[in-house]
């Protein structure tokens, strides 16, 4: 049976959509069943959208603490009874509560070898410090930043006339694939489905 993910994502979903592609070729032997955002009018919504995949908006300003939007995160993403969730491109940290209930089954990606250059800036970090090879990485979600398990690396070259921008493109070429090479093989050697999700397997009709 194909895996139920839930993807969110705060940006241009590229990444999402190299999931969305995979999943309907069969490659990544999964489905999105929903897709979430931080921020309203994003292009990942238009996306989903265009694949028929409902998705939802929960802004952390409509909150009055961060503890509640991530209660509320949590219970909005239970609904569809995800085996996996997929962080792509998604710019808040999960805290407590939602990774009580999903961790162990949420993944991100990130623009370079960690445990090197962890953060925001990755990219431009890796040029900053003269590095000759950087690339992506695919990790659990843990508490930390960007310190959870990993899962899966590629490494990319850092060309001599790169710039952040141009470095940054290709890595995310193959950080897409990177993804859907990761949901294909979900789970991997050592990570065990959480007792939530196997009750939610067995609740399903």
């Amino acid at each position: 049976m194909a895996h139920r993910i839930v993807v969110l994502a705060s940006g241009s979903g590229t990444l999402l959509q190299a999931l969305l592609d995979a999943c309907a070729s069969g490659e990544a032997g999964a489905t999105v069943v929903a897709v979430g955002t931080d921020r309203p009018a994003v292009r990942a919504l238009e996306r989903a959208e265009a694949a028929g995949i409902p998705s939802f908006v929960l802004p952390v300003s409509d909150f009055a603490t961060r503890a509640e939007w991530d209660v509320a995160l949590s219970e909005r993403v239970d609904r569809y009874s995800p085996d996996l969730v997929v962080s792509a491109g998604f710019m808040k940290l999960v805290g407590p509560a939602f990774l009580d209930r999903f961790g162990g089954r949420m993944i991100n990606t990130h623009p370079a070898l960690l445990p090197s250059f962890p953060g925001v800036h990755a990219p431009r970090d890796a040029l900053a410090h003269g590095v000759k090879v950087t690339g992506a990485t695919i990790f659990l979600v843990d508490a930390g930043i960007d310190t959870g398990r990993i899962l899966g690396q590629v490494a990319v070259p850092v060309l001599p006339d790169d710039t952040v921008d141009s470095l940054h493109e290709r890595i995310k070429v193959v950080e897409r694939q990177l993804l859907v090479d990761t949901v294909a093989s979900w789970p991997p050697p050592g990570v065990q489905p959480s007792l939530s999700s196997q009750n939610q397997k067995e609740s399903r009709p």
